[in-house]
């Protein structure tokens, strides 16, 4: 069989389109607009955990002379840390911070005179770790509040 060519000749079928480019660009498109939407509920989520206050109270009861304490905790961007030797129990401290890395650090540590210690770090939304220690050098760790 022979193909016409000329002015009398069928003309070829018209192209057909492919269909999958567009699709591809449309689930693209809708996932461009998803992934901002989220994007900006979770900037609004940031913004208003960092500019809440938190309230945290430590607490260090027991029967120790030789006590030392140490804390950090993140206060706005930075991260504020502390040392305190007591020769009596028991101890209450207090602070709020503001910042969205509000947790923090508190470690207390007997001396060699030995003892015996329990901390509790209790945080406005009710959050609240505690840790004991008993004997020489001994350290009761209450992170991660």
């Amino acid at each position: 069989m022979s193909e016409q060519t000329g002015p009398g000749a069928p003309a070829p079928p018209p192209r057909r389109r492919r269909l999958w480019p567009w699709v591809l660009l449309m689930i693209l498109v809708l996932l461009a607009l998803g992934a901002g939407a989220v994007s900006a509920v979770l900037a609004r989520e940031v913004s208003a955990e960092g500019s809440r206050t938190v309230h945290i109270r430590y607490d260090v009861t027991g029967a120790a002379e030789d006590v030392t304490l140490t804390y950090s905790t993140w206060k706005g961007e930075e991260l504020s840390t502390g040392r305190l030797t007591l020769r009596s129990l028991p101890w209450t401290g207090e602070l709020d911070t503001k910042g969205f890395m509000s947790g923090g650090s508190f470690v207390v540590s007997l001396g060699k005179s030995g003892g015996n210690v329990a901390c509790s770090v209790t945080v406005d939304d009710g959050t609240r770790r505690t840790a004991r220690a008993s004997g020489a050098f001994a350290t009761a760790a209450c992170n991660g509040y």
